[in-house]
């Protein structure tokens, strides 16, 4: 199931509030842990018992470790914990991948094939692994006890607005949320959620599933029929859906959290204004990049490293990484190389040229490398990147008469307008008051009104239509 489909829109969001209202305050938790366990099952039943499995496990070892006078045992618990959940994500995102590449290198040599394994990706995994780790490792640290009440770690794990598509959150930014919620939920917290909702929403059925439509014909396109202005298009119409349906779909979490009293972190921040790639990584999937920071760059050394070789190295590897989690191919790798390549490259002198230039200069610079990185995260192969990306300089750049349309024009104007109107003061105050600002009484009209509008045309358009992709499988 998800947020954008006619079952949870029509079915299952209306009644599980519904029910959340009326049953008393002790059995809120045992009802949202229950109703996100339906939520998972629904469209991967085979793999719910991984999840409750591994998190009954990791609840007790937790447990057993911080108990512990031993340093020794506490950090062998630590290990195994991580390595096992590391090892179940390494299964059934990896295997198949590190198997393909080595018979490669089988045929080559003129050796017979290994057998790809028969393995399918529960949805999510790289999300709420993460978050298991988190919890793991901060209770090794001793940056929180662990809990005591085994169904409220479920209920962190499994909670269903973040489930499958983060934000990725540490257990102590919302430890005390899972125990007591009376401060947040309340009406205007639900009623602020259904904006937020709503509005990511929109962004997902309105903006990015149009922008899909178009990216999805261009990458599908043979390679001897791609023109310069093809693919632009293609590059274009994907830069834009992966933000608005990533954010949106951020968008919705959020808002569903606050439905329910809890007060998600950010995940996005108007990435497309930034002025250099650094600026990028603070403003898209912060909580990634918060999480590949707190464990795994400030483990390596962090800025702290004396020599300047081993800095960049780190930026690198951490970028590696972050390309080899998004997904197990070579082109998810080479994007994390691209992205930690220019990290460096700022370091090493680019921040200083774009001090000098401006940033009318550096954010469509920016914008245009983020783009450029996007074809490799789409494409299905290398080959198929390299190509697109060569096509993209190449000239003349014949217009792509098959594929372009009002509808598009239209929309691609309208995704630019909400990518960039913070870069003007009056934008940045809406955006403020729209995100983070408790809206009056009198101003509660306005939102409703324009929400549930906007609530219901979506559905329309999602009932009218079969064509509703979720980039999330993937991960």
């Amino acid at each position: 199931m998800v947020f954008s489909s006619i079952v949870f829109l029509v079915y299952f969001l209306p009644l599980l509030l519904l029910a959340y209202v009326i049953v008393p305050r002790p059995l809120k938790n045992p009802l949202l842990l229950l109703a996100s366990i339906f939520f998972y099952s629904w469209g991967a039943p085979r793999f719910i018992f991984v999840i409750l499995g591994t998190t009954l496990l990791d609840f007790f070892l937790v447990k057993e470790m911080d108990s512990s006078h031993s340093e020794k045992k506490r950090k062998a618990i630590m290990v195994f914990s991580v390595c096992m959940n590391l090892g179940l994500l390494f299964y059934f995102k990896y295997c198949n991948f590190f198997i393909d590449n080595f018979n490669s290198a089988l045929e080559t040599l003129g050796f017979g094939q290994m057998p790809l394994l028969n393995v399918v990706l529960p949805i999510g995994i790289s999300f709420y692994t993460f978050e298991t780790l988190t919890y793991v490792i901060d209770v090794y640290r001793r940056v929180h006890k662990p809990l005591d009440n085994f169904w409220n770690y479920q209920l962190y794990i499994i909670l269903f607005p973040k489930l499958i598509a983060g934000p990725i959150i540490r257990y102590h930014e919302i430890a005390d949320q899972i125990s007591d919620r009376r401060a947040t939920d309340n009406l205007d917290n639900k009623l602020q959620g259904f904006y937020r909702f709503t509005l990511g929403l929109s962004k997902k059925v309105f903006i990015a599933n149009t922008m899909a439509r178009y990216a999805d014909q261009v990458f599908e396109l043979p390679p001897d029929t791609l023109t310069a202005g093809t693919a632009w298009l293609g590059m274009i119409a994907y830069t834009f859906q992966i933000y608005f349906d990533f954010s949106g779909y951020s968008d919705m979490a959020i808002g569903l959290g606050r439905m329910f009293g809890f007060v998600f972190p950010e995940n996005f921040n108007n990435p497309y204004t930034s002025g250099s790639i650094t600026e990028f990584w603070r403003r898209w999937h912060i909580t990634l990049g918060n999480w590949m920071r707190n464990y795994l760059y400030i483990p390596l050394g962090g800025n702290r490293v004396g020599n300047p070789a081993r800095l960049y190295f780190n930026l690198w590897l951490v970028f590696l990484a972050s390309g080899f989690w998004h997904g197990a191919a070579w082109t998810f790798i080479l994007w994390g190389i691209y992205h930690g390549t220019f990290l460096v490259l700022e370091r090493l002198f680019l921040l200083r040229v774009y001090e000098k230039t401006g940033r009318w200069f550096s954010i469509p610079l920016t914008f245009l490398l983020v783009a450029i990185g996007w074809v490799l995260f789409r494409a299905d192969s290398t080959a198929q990147a390299a190509t697109l990306i060569s096509r993209l300089f190449s000239f003349p750049a014949l217009s792509p008469d098959a594929l372009y349309d009002k509808q598009f024009v239209f929309y691609v104007l309208l995704a630019v307008l909400f990518s960039f109107f913070t870069l003007l003061p009056f934008g940045q105050r809406i955006h403020n008051r729209v995100y983070f600002e408790m809206p009056r009484t009198g101003a509660h009209f306005i939102f409703a009104g324009i929400s549930v509008v906007l609530f219901t045309c979506a559905i329309a358009a999602i009932a009218s239509t079969n064509f509703n992709p979720f980039i999330y499988f993937r991960f």
